[in-house]
């Protein structure tokens, strides 16, 4: 089947009791024996839950893998890839990631003798310079929150199997639609399922994708001990979510495709951060992994004063963190996503005071740009 076919059936057959066409809301927390040691295969609301299981199933198979489990947040999923670590192991990160994942490895889990290595993952000797026999994982992000920089998947995949490395993709960006890591050797990929995937700016959810029968235990025991699951309201809602997927990602593609190409055209403007541009110093890379760009866009103004006044002068784009909603959002990441970033890494990442990130939304390209351009107007 294809992806829109997957998205819409697979997790979501018709109830066998009632013949309904969604997943029912399972919104229990245990389930009854019918004797002693008689279950139908559920015990307990953390471990299981029906709608649960049913997104999972969902998830795996728009990602092309094997085994899903879904968390309360896109942090918990990433803290539960973090889960598979020891005291002593050694990571290398893609710089430019998140800065909630540069948050959470630095602040908590260094805590607990964990070493992370900041890269730009866009270049292979990087990444081989950053492995130490200690290494136990390569963490990319592609493309990169804010900045947008594209990490060849197939190149971090073989030097992970070479070095005999767990990698790992977060692929919230470009969500299932647009991008399978797991099809390029990756052996786990998450998301921040509050994101695209959910697509409504209304669940806070993550996901962890693998093929691997190994990490899918792990992630398994992992999301049972910790216990940071989605209520079965939030993966009745996700379910909802992917069904329209394709048709969302598509008009966020062809939304910001066009904005960023007149962007690109304003003198206003001192650098657009977009992937399908072929301006992108990793526009290639970007074609040959992934079948779409996207709807974030990153804007560099020349000071931090025109990127405050563009700020303050649009109307349809939501002053807002977050992003992938059907409506457009526009973040300062200096001061609201990357805040917790320390300035001089920030200044190495080149991530400075002027730039504003605009997720792109579903609205109608021509008042989008109208909006834009009246913003453009007070710079």
């Amino acid at each position: 089947m294809k992806f829109s076919t997957r998205a819409i059936h697979t997790g979501s057959e018709p109830d066998e009791l009632t013949g309904a066409v969604n997943v029912p809301l399972y919104a229990t927390s245990t389930y009854a024996n019918e004797a002693f040691g008689a279950s139908k295969g559920y015990d307990y609301g953390r471990t299981v839950n029906p709608t649960r299981s049913a997104l999972e199933r969902n998830l795996a198979a728009l990602e092309n893998g094997k085994y899903c489990y879904c968390f309360s947040s896109g942090m918990s999923a990433i803290s539960a890839v973090a889960g598979l670590l020891n005291a002593g192991d050694h990571v290398i990160v893609t710089a430019n990631v998140y800065g909630g994942t540069y948050r959470l490895f630095e602040q908590v889990y260094r805590k607990f003798g964990i070493d992370f290595s900041w890269v730009d993952t866009t270049a292979e000797e990087n990444v081989r310079s950053a492995c130490r026999p200690e290494t136990r994982m390569i963490f990319i992000e592609t493309p990169t929150n804010p900045l947008l920089s594209i990490t060849d998947i197939r190149m971090i995949s073989k030097v992970a199997a070479e070095y005999n490395l767990i990698s790992v993709c977060d692929n919230t960006f470009m969500s299932p639609y647009f991008q399978n890591p797991l099809d390029f050797g990756i052996d786990i990929v998450l998301h921040s399922s509050t994101k695209y995937i959910g697509g409504h700016s209304d669940i806070i959810g993550g996901c962890v994708v693998t093929n691997s029968e190994e990490i899918s235990d792990k992630i398994k025991f992992i999301q049972n001990s910790v216990g940071a699951v989605p209520s079965p309201f939030d993966c009745f809602l996700l379910l909802r979510s992917t069904k329209t997927l394709a048709l969302r990602m598509e008009r966020h593609n062809e939304n910001a495709m066009r904005i960023a190409a007149e962007l690109e055209k304003c003198p206003k403007i001192k650098k657009v951060y977009y992937p399908g541009l072929k301006s992108h110093a990793g526009h290639e890379v970007a074609k040959s992994q992934m079948r779409g760009f996207g709807g974030m866009i990153s804007v560099d103004f020349s000071d931090f004063s025109s990127a405050v006044r563009f700020f303050n002068s649009v109307k349809l784009f939501s002053r807002a963190e977050s992003l992938g909603g059907v409506e457009s959002l526009i973040c300062h990441p200096v001061s609201m996503t990357h805040g917790t970033v320390p300035p001089e890494e920030r200044r190495k990442l080149g991530l400075n005071d002027g730039l504003i990130r605009l997720s792109v939304g579903c609205e109608d390209y021509d008042d989008l740009i109208e909006d834009i351009s009246n913003a453009l107007s007070s710079v």
